[in-house]
């Protein structure tokens, strides 16, 4: 499966967010609005993270897979806490070379694995692990069914999936959609419910959370966060470059403070058939 123009762009975007995520005082900011330090790109805080484990029954001798893994958050920390294996793949080299590095780093007491690959294309056998998570990763992907059903080729049956996603509100107005779509991520729209698109694919909803005010409040923290190191920031990223992200951000907090756009986080478990 091609990747569009817009995904190979998006690539080149979050490469380029790997690399300067490990400049300092980008890991400044990290710890004050997310309380990690990876240089990651999703809106996962070290709160949330700590859900994931239980949910995902993650311990001592379980694989799991995180997708779109990028520098390593959340996965390493996953499993850095709960002693469990841990394979990371992501298409930007730059990413995975930073999550390789800190693996080697941290001394992680189960097996870890890093690899370049593509979501929708894993290079796994089939029902190679027992978990699997993703970050914010679907929203900034077409090929979101794609990534599910592949997801559920790997894993074994009765597997836990763990993963958020932004998406825009149901019942907007015109003008609230493209809104929504303007100061959501890359690829927000959805052709379907994603409830949908879990059932198509081969997994069964088992918890759902709404996330979306805990979604805001880690972005007025990141503001925040922003705001005190203007001046660090604007010399790392330009002056420019800099106002335009937080015009940006202000953008989309307004958004989802209006409620045109959520975040939701979803467990499933495979069913009992296999691969759709």
């Amino acid at each position: 499966m091609a990747r569009t123009p817009g995904e190979r762009d998006l690539t080149e975007h979050f490469a380029e967010r790997y690399r300067l995520g490990q400049a300092p005082i980008m890991l400044e900011v990290e710890r004050a609005f997310c309380g990690c330090d990876y240089g990651g790109t999703s809106w996962t805080t070290r709160d949330e993270a700590e859900r994931l484990g239980p949910l995902l029954e993650l311990g001592p001798g379980r694989r799991l897979l995180d997708v779109g893994a990028g520098s390593g958050w959340p996965g390493l920390y996953l499993a850095r806490l709960t002693d469990c294996d841990v394979t990371l793949v992501d298409v930007p080299l730059e990413g995975i070379r930073t999550a390789a590095g800190r693996a080697a780093a941290e001394s992680l007491a189960g097996a870890c694995w890093a690899a370049v690959a593509d979501g929708a294309r894993l290079p796994f056998r089939r029902g190679r692990f027992d978990a699997v998570s993703h970050s914010d990763l679907l929203c900034c992907l077409q090929a979101k069914h794609s990534v599910l059903k592949d997801c559920r080729r790997v894993v074994r049956d009765g597997a836990k999936m763990a993963f958020t996603v932004i998406s825009i509100a149901s019942d907007l107005s015109s003008a609230g959609y493209q809104r929504a779509v303007k100061f959501g991520p890359p690829f927000v729209e959805s052709a379907l419910e994603y409830t949908t698109l879990l059932d198509q694919s081969g997994w069964q909803i088992t918890d759902y959370v709404d996330v979306t005010s805990e979604y805001a409040a880690t972005v007025r923290r990141l503001l925040a966060a922003w705001e005190e190191r203007e001046d660090a920031l604007a010399e790392l990223r330009g002056a420019a470059e800099f106002s335009a992200m937080v015009v940006r951000r202000r953008g989309g907090l307004a958004a989802i403070e209006d409620g045109l756009l959520k975040r939701e986080l979803f467990v499933a478990t495979t069913d009992t058939v296999g691969e759709p």
